[in-house]
């Protein structure tokens, strides 16, 4: 029979929680990509599409080119409300309707607990680096075009 010495086994415990804990505070980045067009511009969007990639985001992630965004796409049109926990980089969240019109557009600090809504229901919800939009001159009533959109109808 095998002795286990209670401290040795509380040590180990601690090393496996660490890395457990480790590993969940790091970015996804193995999502799949979606090409949009808004304008004459292209950006390569991951698209996060369950629960699991909707609650993890673009958290952790210390940056993030300036062509790349993330897409996030649930199941059916309601109220999208986004917040920033966990979120090192300021970033826009673009709420956009099935037809790829950006209903709002919200600035969001990082490491907020401060909620951004959608202003009626949506199905996509766009986050780019902080001020992209503005840049290019897009806003509300601005239009996204790419597959997701297409689909969407």
């Amino acid at each position: 029979m095998l002795k286990i010495s209670v401290p040795w086994l509380l040590c180990v415990l601690l090393v496996l929680g660490a890395r457990l804990v480790g590993a969940q505070e790091q970015p996804q980045l193995q999502l799949p990509h979606t090409p949009l067009t808004i304008g004459m511009f292209q950006i390569d969007a991951q698209v996060a599409s369950s629960p699991d990639q909707h609650a993890t985001g673009l958290m952790f992630r210390k940056e993030m080119p300036q062509h790349e965004g993330m897409l996030f796409v649930f199941q059916n049109p309601n109220p999208q409300c986004f917040w920033m926990k966990n979120t090192l980089l300021p970033l826009t969240a673009a709420f956009v309707a099935d037809d790829g019109t950006i209903v709002n557009l919200e600035d969001m600090k990082p490491q907020s607990l401060d909620s951004h809504c959608s202003k009626k229901p949506v199905r996509f919800v766009l986050e780019m680096n902080q001020g992209w939009f503005a840049k290019k001159g897009f806003k509300a009533g601005s239009k996204l075009s790419g597959a997701p959109f297409a689909v969407a109808k």
